[in-house]
């Protein structure tokens, strides 16, 4: 009982080290000229849209729409791939 106790306690440890980590991992996505920069944690860092891309709303829109989305799609790539080490050495069936 004490083991998994302890396991726990360092699965707990890993995870609070991994989402630090993920807090300071920052992942940017690029759709014409449009810059979105997220943390592995999916907060919004920043957001760079060069001049040319202000003339066009609807475009504006819709590839701002697309960058969020990649942006968002990698840093969930990057947390699963981080989190892959925690989950293998929880032995959850069906997992």
């Amino acid at each position: 009982m004490f083991d998994k106790a302890k396991d726990m306690y360092q699965l707990q440890k890993k995870a609070k080290t991994i989402k630090k980590e993920l807090k300071n991992t920052h992942i940017e996505a690029e759709e014409d000229g449009i810059i979105v920069t997220v943390n592995g944690e999916q907060e919004i860092i920043s957001i760079v849209i060069p001049d040319q891309s202000l003339q066009n709303g609807k475009k504006l829109g819709d590839n701002l729409v697309k960058c969020f989305n990649k942006a968002i799609k990698k840093s969930q790539q990057v947390a699963a791939e981080l989190m892959k080490d925690i989950m293998g050495n929880m032995n959850l069936p069906g997992l």
